[in-house]
């Protein structure tokens, strides 16, 4: 097997391959891949939010699109207000500002997780699964009866939030912006899931009577990573909605809440870099079958099977039996 050093050595150098090929992105790809792979990006933020409480926390969440769209419909009710000159709810100005909509929607977003969490992590198992996705309908149902925003249309966006003077118009200056927060992003991530309380999340999730009984609070715990999950899945809505300017109640749909969950799973449940992969892999087999075949679907599924089955552990399983196989010596 390979000995820790060359793991970690090979970590590095995936890490830095990895950010090289990023930043290239807009000199090697042309308009729609730019496009595909700023989707990637934004969609591995949720991904991996969900991953906090699905593969570390072992909470099987089906309603986490409530908090996506939430972060897309905060960015659209605030644009709308700025345009109107009219404040939100009588007394909450609209913004046209990144720096300003986007902590709003992580902050909205934030508030909606500890209320659902709060209720919903009281149960478990089935009903904990059943209880997420009733919230998230009763949520989708809500935004599509707001005729004052759309309704069943949705929110156009005329332009993208302003960010430092930048021209958020141009993909590539937008595809770099959407880049940084990702970075930024990842890296909390990292933060949380190599902290202190990622550790005792993981042990909740083997064995909570034991955690319990050496003095940790399973149910605070838990509610802490919700509301994180769902902070991270608001901020990934909040860039969804300035890259298409626009949100809808598709955004908030159960089927994105299966999307999402899907991602997971393909990617490598309980990993840091699956959600990346499984994201990468979801977006660019949907973009290619759906151009083959009006059965796009079918297939995907049948591929996703396969590899779920075929790997066991997703695509970073698969990674980390190829490097194992090319780097593992025994001594």
């Amino acid at each position: 097997m390979a000995n820790p050093e060359t793991r970690a050595l090979w970590r590095k150098v995936g890490i830095v391959v990895l950010a090289a090929l990023l930043l290239a992105v807009p000199m090697l790809a042309d308009g729609s891949t730019l496009s595909l792979v700023t989707r990637i990006l934004i969609y591995s933020i949720a991904a991996a939010s969900l991953n906090l409480v699905l593969g570390y926390g072992g909470m099987v969440s089906f309603g986490h699109a409530a908090f996506f769209g939430i972060g897309g419909y905060v960015v659209g009710m605030l644009f709308v207000h700025h345009a109107e000159g009219s404040p939100l709810l009588g007394f909450i100005p609209g913004s046209n500002q990144l720096l300003v909509t986007v902590p709003a929607a992580i902050l909205v977003s934030g508030l909606l997780a500890a209320a659902i969490g709060a209720l919903s992590l009281r149960t478990g198992g089935v009903q904990f699964i059943m209880i997420t996705l009733a919230f998230a309908q009763m949520i989708f149902f809500l935004f599509v009866s707001l005729k004052a925003y759309g309704g069943e249309d949705g929110i156009i966006i005329r332009r993208t939030n302003e960010f430092l003077g930048l021209n958020m118009r141009d993909r590539v200056t937008l595809y770099y912006v959407m880049l940084g927060f990702w970075a930024l992003f990842m890296l909390a991530f990292w933060r949380v899931i190599h902290s202190s309380f990622g550790t005792v999340l993981r042990g909740m999730k083997q064995n909570e009577r034991r955690m319990a009984a050496l003095g940790y609070a399973p149910y605070r715990y838990k509610l802490y990573a919700f509301v994180l999950s769902g902070m991270g899945a608001g901020l990934a809505g909040a860039l969804m909605a300035n890259f298409l300017r626009f949100a809808s109640p598709d955004m908030l749909h159960w089927s994105k809440s299966g999307a999402l969950m899907m991602m997971v799973i393909l990617g490598g449940v309980g990993t840091y870099l699956g959600p990346i992969f499984g994201t990468a892999a979801y977006l660019v087999l949907e973009t290619w079958l759906a151009a083959k075949t009006e059965y796009w679907q079918l297939y995907l599924g049948l591929i996703l099977l396969a590899v779920v089955l075929g790997t066991k552990g997703g695509i970073s399983a698969g990674l980390a039996w190829v490097v194992a196989r090319v780097t593992g010596r025994r001594k």
